[in-house]
């Protein structure tokens, strides 16, 4: 699966996405046209399609084939313009960088990462922190949906994906978690996860960094950094940096369900992350003894 399904996305003329990211349209009249979805492979085709070929660069051929699936538009490579003889269908030509086309996947998404706390954890213990956070935003009464290699969903319903993910993945499943009704959704910034330059599109609330021993600032920093550049996302003034401190960490000791310096540690993160968010600390508390409570 690499769309962002119709049902869930905006409609968009041909001519706003020229404007928008600088495109050249064939024929200029096509301007009006309103593709309702994006695909980057000729099986997720559907009516309605701006079909962006992921792995080869479009030829007559592959124009036509995507015209009989119902693609109403192709995005191609600026290279190839004059290539691709009598295409039935318009041909924007351009070339987007990986966080445009993340930008055009979340923008035909609706923007779903706009309504909800996003939680992106990066890290050599990324993955497992991740699930802490998860879990432990369940706790606080949050209906979560989790991307991560092999672990992904959306509340209580699992979710098949073909992993590492792409731009139109990651904007399908956060609308899909949107639609669900979640509040967060938590995101495993690892490259078993994702492929690099997906995250263009999505607008981190609370960002860490996790890791079993305790790092440097300078270094979860500079860690953070490197994640943007790779994944193609933005640290800005909205987004909070979070990290473990002594606070979190006797939060996490306070809980009486983790004994093991791992889980306190992926613990004490996911606290320190949802601090960041805003969450107070009765609250945590509060939640840390229910869930013992329930243990």
């Amino acid at each position: 699966m690499s769309a962002v399904n119709e049902a869930l996305a905006q409609r968009i003329t041909l001519g706003a996405l020229a404007d928008r990211y600088g495109l050249m349209l064939d024929p200029p009249f096509a301007s009006p046209v309103t593709v309702t979805s994006l695909a980057d492979e000729l099986d997720d085709i559907r009516p309605g399609s701006l079909y962006m070929p992921a792995d080869a660069d479009p030829t007559t051929d592959l124009v036509r084939r995507a015209s009989l699936l119902g693609a109403y538009a192709v995005l191609a490579p600026g290279a190839v313009r004059g290539t691709i003889d009598d295409p039935d269908i318009p041909v924007l030509y351009g070339d987007l960088d990986g966080r445009q086309v993340g930008g055009l996947a979340a923008w035909m998404a609706g923007e779903p990462s706009d309504g909800l706390a996003m939680f992106g954890v990066v890290g050599p213990d990324g993955a497992g922190t991740a699930r802490a956070l998860a879990s432990f935003l369940h706790v606080l009464g949050n209906p979560v949906g989790r991307i991560g290699a092999g672990e992904s969903y959306s509340l209580d319903r699992d979710l098949s994906l073909d992993y590492p993910l792409d731009s139109l993945d990651v904007q399908h499943v956060l609308s899909v978690c949107a639609e669900d009704g979640a509040a967060a959704a938590v995101l495993s910034v690892d490259d078993a996860t994702l492929r690099g330059g997906t995250l263009g599109g999505v607008k981190f609330d609370v960002l860490a960094v996790a890791s079993t021993s305790r790092m440097g600032v300078d270094e979860q920093r500079r860690i953070l950094d490197a994640a943007a550049r790779r994944y193609g996302f933005r640290i800005d003034d909205d987004t909070h940096v979070a990290w473990r401190t002594s606070d979190s960490d006797a939060l996490a000791q306070q809980s009486g369900d983790v004994h093991d310096p791992v889980d306190v540690a992926r613990l004490s993160c996911g606290i320190a992350m949802v601090m960041a968010a805003g969450v107070r600390r009765s609250n945590i508390r509060s939640a840390l003894r229910v869930s013992h409570e329930l243990s």
